[in-house]
């Protein structure tokens, strides 16, 4: 599925959520800017909490460079 952005004139806006309303959910779903930045938000303190509490996972610059190096070597013959 893909997602699109449009900016809408107040003149038309009703026009297409009605148009839009025609069709199945699983065709169209109408995702507003609010419900991603409540999602993004819910994330990020989520993430913020667990440092906080000291529960995060750090790691060093080397130890991602070698988990991404392990990465790509057990998936490059997949390509």
């Amino acid at each position: 599925m893909h997602t699109i952005k449009l900016k809408i004139s107040d003149k038309v806006y009703d026009k297409l959520l009605w148009l839009l309303s025609k069709f199945n959910k699983d065709e169209v779903e109408i995702v507003s800017d609010v419900d991603i930045f409540a999602e993004t938000q819910n994330y990020l303190e989520k993430e913020l909490n667990e440092i906080f509490n000291g529960e995060a996972t750090f790691h060093s610059l080397e130890e991602f460079d070698e988990k991404l190096e392990d990465s790509i070597r057990a998936n490059e013959t997949k390509i």
